[in-house]
């Protein structure tokens, strides 16, 4: 059967590639997503399947109701794009001026599609249900995934899968971890007043950006000498922005920055210590602060049992030799949100290719991805849809005997 739909989604291969390059060539940004979710409906809605709009504000939830009872399976793939200029030469680089698909969510998105046509052609097969998951606003926090949860998303479902196209990773080849996998993404804001003056007095002012200096260095001490070095974190100060003169001390400064994190309990540190040493920081020198944390996605954990079954299918799909664990990397995911509400998990698909130019890392200028990554991703979709309702389904029929 498997082999059966396989095959298929081989066929419609160039179909998805047309839908990938479109996405691409008319990008939209994060919450300000119109055409895309409409071209989505339009889609799903020619598959004969019940369609959603609107969900949680931008989302479209497509549901397909198989021909046997059983679980339901969700699929997940965003589709925003990002605040970049397309610098490649490509014939569908994008059109619209500082916003690109830098990152594959046009790759997920026709991905899932062309999933979604393949189940939609074999529906009477199906033990059980799918539901196809679009969703917007990845990129940029609070994100679509907590909204359209919230809007019933996931409502009846029992298990989900989502997956990310990877530039670092071959095409060709899968990753997949267990446990924490992607970081808390966390923000925050430090505004410095001091006293501004003449740069040939600095003993008659309280120096703005001395104060922001000071507290960079003393913020590295957090991760160094507050947490456990078993327990993975990282602050890091993104800008640094004071005075507009080379002779004027200013009386103003702003650092921002973000913190990344696995554990609740280190999380929970680091915002109290970068609260604590922004005030004493301040304080010594005769300055005063607003300090404003703002949390951001959670941790992605992934379900044991159900990375371990992508890992299974995606050996039998590309061989054991190019399935790998990955290590945990600092980058946030709003998927962690699904993870909170049903068992599943998320895994990367190799999307590198020298060949075409296709190594640049996500959100670079000049990212590119080999599009046969979405026949990848297809097909442990596809494996992953059927090897769980098959399993609860068996698991559901002894149960009942030994009752």
């Amino acid at each position: 059967m498997l082999d059966q739909l396989y095959s298929r989604l081989e066929e419609i291969y160039p179909e998805m590639v047309d839908f990938r390059r479109d996405l691409h060539m008319y990008p939209e940004l994060s919450f300000t997503e119109v055409d895309t979710p409409n071209k989505i409906a339009s889609y799903l809605t020619a598959l004969g399947l019940e369609v959603k709009t609107g969900v949680g504000g931008r989302g479209v939830v497509g549901y397909l109701k198989g021909g046997k009872p059983g679980k339901t399976v969700a699929l997940r793939a965003d589709f925003d794009a990002l605040p970049i200029q397309d610098e490649k030469d490509v014939p569908y680089k994008s059109k619209v001026p500082g916003v690109m698909h830098a990152c594959g969510h046009d790759i997920h998105t026709a991905a899932l599609l062309g999933v979604a046509k393949v189940l939609s052609e074999h529906r009477e097969s199906i033990e059980g249900n799918v539901v196809f998951i679009h969703q917007f606003a990845e990129e940029l926090a609070p994100g679509g995934a907590k909204p359209m949860i919230e809007d019933g998303c996931l409502e009846g479902v029992d298990v989900i899968y989502g997956a990310h196209v990877w530039s670092a990773c071959p095409v060709g080849e899968v990753e997949v971890k267990e446990g924490f996998t992607m970081a808390a993404s966390d923000a925050f804001d430090i505004d410095i007043q001091g006293k501004g003056g003449h740069g040939a007095t600095p003993h008659l002012t309280v120096d703005s950006i001395v104060v922001a200096s000071q507290l960079v260095l003393n913020i590295q001490q957090i991760v160094s000498r507050k947490v456990d070095p078993l327990k993975p974190a990282v602050v890091t100060v993104g800008s640094l922005n004071s005075g507009i003169a080379f002779n004027v001390i200013p009386d103003k400064a702003k650092l921002t920055g973000t913190v990344r994190t696995f554990d609740d309990d280190v999380r929970d540190l680091i915002e109290k210590e970068l609260e604590h040493i922004t005030k004493k920081t301040c304080e010594q020198a005769g300055a005063s602060a607003d300090f404003t944390y703002k949390r951001g996605y959670p941790a992605v954990w992934n379900h044991p049992e159900e990375t371990d079954r992508v890992e299974r299918l995606a050996q039998s799909i590309v061989g054991e030799k190019n399935v790998r664990r990955r290590t945990a990397i600092m980058g946030g995911e709003d998927f962690a949100y699904y993870l909170q509400h049903v068992p599943g998990t998320f895994f990367f698909v190799g999307g590198g290719n020298a060949e075409i130019d296709a190594v640049y890392p996500h959100h670079h200028p000049m990212f590119n991805v080999d599009e046969k990554s979405m026949l990848v991703t297809g097909k442990c979709f596809l494996a992953s849809v059927f090897d769980y309702l098959a399993s609860t389904n068996t698991i559901s029929e002894q149960a009942v005997i030994e009752r």
